[in-house]
């Protein structure tokens, strides 16, 4: 019997909101790109609608699923994701300078890397308690398996969802109480890597460099990202109105990397508070949650989840500004993508689940006392103990 504890409702609230925001830039950004090649405005808005049930059916099936379980699925889980990962590098669908997709580009599988990596991270560190601050123990086997995921990502290449899996994965390291050493090492090694990433990559190098040209000059700033600030500044405070944006036509990806611009020109500032404040309702709520989780894997599965959405979004948000430099990401729940949308939908279903509590374990013709029902959810299981060594 599952222990009574409400949903969140403000989280559910802000999801919907935030996914309702998302469809109506949907619509925005693509209702004369259906017209003109399909003869449908509707055409791109229903395929979203279509995502966003598959993603609410997700979502309501892990809320209900008992978080545990994903526990002790944690290496099959990451496993296949790898499997994955290799398969997008041999048969995926190049686009745009990148190999990220399958099946025609419905589905990539760096965005079911992030959740992946965050779940296997709740596992692993939730399974090593005190002797994670051990270097043979903590940042031997995190580096390892860490950069296995993200060096598969980075083959895409996808430099973007490298740091928003890199820096899930890094938060629960830390959550895990990590020895403080151990993050600086961590730390510099990311640093370093990415670095080295951003100068092998020619088009990394060339938009990093960009950017810094830009700090002393934003009249130095490429297309896309001058676009973008013009966008934000044609706004106002309350905007041009829904629909009646003019920069999107000549704004790449208006509806996915850059439709925060379009929502700066057409809900103007006002619009722009909007969904920050919804992104900070939800790292408040996703937070608590860790804080409420009745064991270290709930808590930990729910700060991962929380940072993985809210840092993607604030990648996404800075990247408009030009306060960091210009890399394709998707902002969670607005921007238009299946992949995207179902994975962020069940980031939510998750951490729903964690607020529901973990049931207490019964066995056949027993009456599990309560002290008994306390150990069990502080307790480690010794089959993920197993799956994890």
């Amino acid at each position: 019997m599952r222990e009574s504890r409400p949903p969140d409702y403000l989280l559910m609230l802000t999801t919907a909101a935030l996914v309702s925001l998302g469809l109506l830039m949907v619509y925005s950004t693509t209702f004369d790109w259906g017209y003109s090649d399909f003869r449908d405005p509707l055409y791109w808005l229903k395929r979203q609608m279509l995502w966003v049930v598959v993603g609410v059916f997700v979502a309501v099936v892990l809320a209900r699923t008992d978080y545990t379980l994903w526990r002790d699925w944690a290496v099959p889980l990451l496993g296949g994701t790898l499997v994955l990962l290799l398969l997008v590098l041999l048969v995926g669908r190049p686009q745009w300078g990148a190999q990220r997709s399958l099946l025609g580009g419905s589905v990539q599988p760096g965005e079911l890397a992030k959740v992946a990596t965050v779940i296997y991270a709740a596992a692993w560190a939730s399974s090593k308690g005190e002797r994670i601050r051990e270097l043979s123990y903590g940042l031997i086997p995190f580096s390892v398996w860490m950069g296995l995921v993200a060096g598969l990502v980075a083959l895409q290449p996808d430099l973007s969802a490298v740091a928003v899996l890199v820096f899930s994965g890094f938060l629960v390291f830390f959550l895990s109480g990590a020895h403080i050493g151990q993050l600086v090492v961590a730390g510099l090694m990311g640093a370093a890597v990415f670095w080295g990433l951003i100068t092998a990559y020619p088009h990394a190098h060339e938009r990093f460099a960009a950017f810094l040209a830009g700090l002393k000059d934003p009249s130095l700033l490429p297309y896309h990202p001058q676009q973008a600030l013009y966008a934000l500044a044609s706004g106002g405070l309350f905007g041009i109105g829904l629909g009646e944006g003019r920069v999107k036509f000549y704004l790449p990806a208006a509806h996915t990397d850059a439709v925060f611009a379009v929502v700066g020109e057409e809900l103007g500032l006002m619009g722009c508070l909007l969904v920050m404040g919804l992104f900070g309702v939800l790292a408040w709520r996703g937070f608590r949650i860790a804080l409420r989780a009745k064991d270290s894997f709930g808590g930990l599965l729910a700060a991962g989840l929380t940072g993985l959405l809210v840092f993607q979004a604030v990648l996404n948000m800075g990247v408009i500004a030009s306060l960091l430099p210009f890399t394709g990401t998707n902002l969670p729940f607005v921007s238009m993508g299946g992949s995207s949308l179902v994975t962020s939908l069940a980031a939510v279903g998750l951490l729903e689940s964690v607020v529901r509590g973990r049931p207490p374990r019964r066995w056949k013709g027993e009456e599990v006392p309560p002290q008994r029902v306390q150990r069990a959810q502080s307790e480690t299981s010794p089959r993920s103990l197993r799956s994890l060594r």
